[in-house]
């Protein structure tokens, strides 16, 4: 896990929070703009099949339109049988080659593939913790980078900001590396590259996370959201 120190170079928070709320009309308005306080107890009664709903549809959605895989979803819950793991985990391989021509979904055959194996990947956590929502809840904030880690490792096509987005929809209290968090925390005197995709960027940019969470006692969603408003175009992630 990363260790939190403080970087004299780096401007505290409240530098940062007073330019977003200046660009977005004063902290009444900012707070209009912030996502809901990720609620661990709801996060933690998430069932299964959400939780590999909302991967499936953060990983159909990565290079894609995301209104299309909107419009198309209904068709993908019933394609994919209410993505419950454990029906999806004993179909055969007639099941997942007649999906390469159905119409109800986006028929990407590697997309297709990673449910699957996501699908083995939530019912395994969920045998080791009670559900993936639950193994969730218990990993802690300050050490995103882990998690995100695992991720990568264990499941599929859910590296980098797929894995990011997948944990911000699900409720998990995390920071997302947009296109303008990066160029907040670089404008804030963090040395990371522009693509902040190194171990090497990822532990800094999670150590200044965690300095200030510790500095203002907000959720690391708001502080990433905060970030991002303070500065550039406000870049969808």
């Amino acid at each position: 896990m990363p260790k939190a120190q403080d970087n004299p170079r780096v401007v505290p928070f409240k530098t940062i929070r007073a330019r977003a709320e200046k660009r977005k009309g004063g902290p009444k308005e900012l707070e209009k703009l912030l996502p809901r306080k990720p609620d661990a107890k709801a996060l933690a009664r998430l069932s299964d099949d959400r939780i590999l709903a909302e991967m499936t549809k953060r990983v159909f959605s990565a290079g894609f339109a995301w209104s299309v895989i909107e419009a198309k979803w209904a068709g993908f819950e019933e394609a994919f049988l209410g993505f419950k793991p454990t029906k999806l985990t004993f179909q055969p391989d007639d099941y997942w080659d007649d999906l390469l021509k159905d119409t109800r979904i986006v028929r990407n055959g590697a997309k297709i593939s990673s449910v699957r194996e996501n699908a083995a990947f939530v019912q395994g956590i969920a045998n080791e913790h009670g559900s993936f929502g639950k193994f969730l809840t218990k990993w802690p904030s300050s050490d995103e980078v882990g998690l995100l880690d695992l991720l990568a490792k264990r499941g599929s096509r859910l590296g980098g900001n797929t894995g990011q987005m997948f944990l911000r929809f699900v409720g998990w209290d995390g920071f997302v590396m947009s296109q303008d968090v990066v160029e907040c925390l670089r404008d804030a005197g963090l040395d990371i590259a522009a693509e902040a995709k190194s171990k090497r960027d990822l532990a800094k940019v999670q150590a200044q996370f965690n300095v200030w969470a510790k500095e203002t006692g907000l959720p690391y969603a708001h502080l990433s959201r905060i970030c991002a408003m303070s500065i550039g175009e406000n870049h969808p992630p």
